[in-house]
């Protein structure tokens, strides 16, 4: 193995493990492998889904008045398939424009998860996904973490965009089915974009980091 590629390719390591998603299915998609692979190994794994994912429907092919719950409900069933407890949803509105005042709210509730959950590690959206909820969950996450002293380790997935120098790659390539399976329990936003064509074609770009060819991988960027 090369030395670039020995130093990505790893394991982000074990314990309790705290997720923030910014969309239901962004959880499943930039760090689904990852986290399955810690529920694989008994580390207690717990997913925060930020926002109410209201503006996912731009053609409204979906009933208006239930659809941010059907986005709750696959976010429901993606956890109980890959083995993760019931998300915590904030239910912040979706897209919208966020003041300072609103982010010093956010990393309230950021430090009140890191209070009540204790985690080991903790899994965010990175600084450069390029997605105005992404960046701002990146950013009141980080504050949050700082302003606890957290003392864990913290890493960064991609969704929007991939970042050109992750730190360390995670060989998700026994667990693709699963993840696959994952992706489909959201029907709504599948009607759009076929998920699982899309992050598995980054995915499958990130197994020249593991130098495994065939494989799979999720990147992630080290945050603290």
């Amino acid at each position: 193995m090369s030395e670039t590629a020995a130093g990505r390719a790893g394991d982000p390591g074990r314990g309790r493990v705290l997720c923030f998603a910014p969309h239901p299915d962004d959880e499943v998609l930039g760090a689904g492998g990852t986290l399955l692979r810690h529920v694989r190994r008994g580390d207690p794994v717990r997913v925060v889904i930020a926002t109410d994912g209201a503006a996912g429907d731009p053609d409204r092919r979906f009933d208006p008045a239930r659809y941010t719950e059907m986005r709750r409900d696959e976010s429901r069933a993606a956890a109980q398939l890959l083995g993760w407890g019931e998300p915590r949803f904030w239910g912040l509105p979706d897209s919208c424009v966020v003041v300072e005042s609103d982010k010093v709210r956010l990393v309230s509730l950021v430090t009140e998860e890191l209070s009540a959950f204790a985690p080991d590690l903790v899994y965010l959206p990175w600084a450069g996904d390029h997605n105005s909820d992404h960046l701002v969950l990146h950013e009141v996450v980080v504050r949050a973490l700082v302003a606890v002293g957290f003392g864990g380790s913290a890493f960064g997935y991609e969704v929007w965009a991939p970042n050109p120098q992750p730190d360390l790659v995670v060989d998700i390539t026994d667990l693709v089915d699963d993840k696959r399976a994952g992706l489909r329990c959201f029907a709504t936003q599948n009607a759009y974009n076929d998920l699982a064509h899309a992050v598995f074609g980054l995915n499958a770009y990130r197994s020249l980091l593991l130098e495994r060819s065939g494989g799979f991988g999720e990147a992630l960027t080290r945050v603290s």
